[in-house]
């Protein structure tokens, strides 16, 4: 863990020893339920396993694996957080919803959105992540589909049901 200026990962366009570092370090608690998101993916970029552990709610907790965290973390490349919306989780409020989307390299090179709602609830005036839902976007086809006796997309001359499509 760094002190450094370099932007904070979570996106907020501060440095990251302004935004999410004194939370991950322990120096303050997240006053919202979207600071304590932003400061886990944050930690999930910088894979500070522990803080993540130490922000999921104790009813919970159980269902996470150090080791499947800590290994998703450090085999992943952070792309981007984008926060999609924000329900309750005001510094007033006992509960609260993020809805994000988390961009992510694989170790294969693919670029994966990790898109959900997730649940935060305050207990002792400390917010702690419950759970979340995945959200499955469906996949929109932006050219016709291709159908079995059109010629295949390779550029064979074949039809699609005797190359590709088999």
């Amino acid at each position: 863990m760094s002190g450094n200026k370099l932007p904070c990962p979570c996106g907020s366009g501060k440095n990251h020893n302004e935004c999410c570092l004194p939370y991950i370090t322990g120096s303050i608690n997240p006053p919202t339920a979207e600071a304590l998101m932003r400061s886990r993916y944050s930690a999930y970029v910088n894979a500070e396993i522990d803080y993540i552990l130490d922000t999921h709610h104790p009813e919970t907790k159980d269902e996470i694996s150090r080791e499947a965290t800590k290994e998703w973390a450090e085999e992943s490349e952070w792309i981007s957080l984008e926060i999609i919306s924000v329900k309750d989780g005001t510094e007033n409020d006992k509960e609260g919803f993020v809805e994000f989307a988390a961009k992510y390299r694989t170790p294969d090179r693919a670029i994966v959105t990790h898109h959900e709602l997730s649940h935060f609830v305050k207990r002792d005036g400390k917010w702690f992540f419950l759970d979340g839902k995945q959200i499955n976007n469906p996949v929109r086809r932006e050219t016709p589909k291709v159908g079995r006796n059109d010629p295949c997309p390779c550029g064979s001359g074949k039809k699609y049901k005797n190359c590709c499509g088999r």
